[in-house]
């Protein structure tokens, strides 16, 4: 589901999708958070990128350190 929600931030999403999305995410709290974590992450690089072109693998690495620091957390 979290592709999906990835998917939905990026205006990828069918019109169904979407609306199976924004359901979703009103009765699931952990996609939710993560959902606000992805959005607040594209405002802030978007704020202070602008224009300037963006690592196609820029996604997956800072999913990946979250990930990471998520985990780091959990011990």
């Amino acid at each position: 589901m979290l592709d999906k929600v990835y998917a939905y931030l990026d205006g990828e999403l069918t019109e169904t999708d979407v609306v199976e999305i924004r359901v979703h995410l009103e009765e699931c709290s952990p996609c939710l958070q993560e959902y606000d974590l992805d959005k607040a992450i594209k405002a802030l690089v978007h704020k202070h990128c602008g224009c300037d072109p963006v690592p196609g693998d820029l996604r997956s690495k800072v999913l990946a350190r979250i990930a990471q620091v998520r985990a780091e957390l959990a011990d």
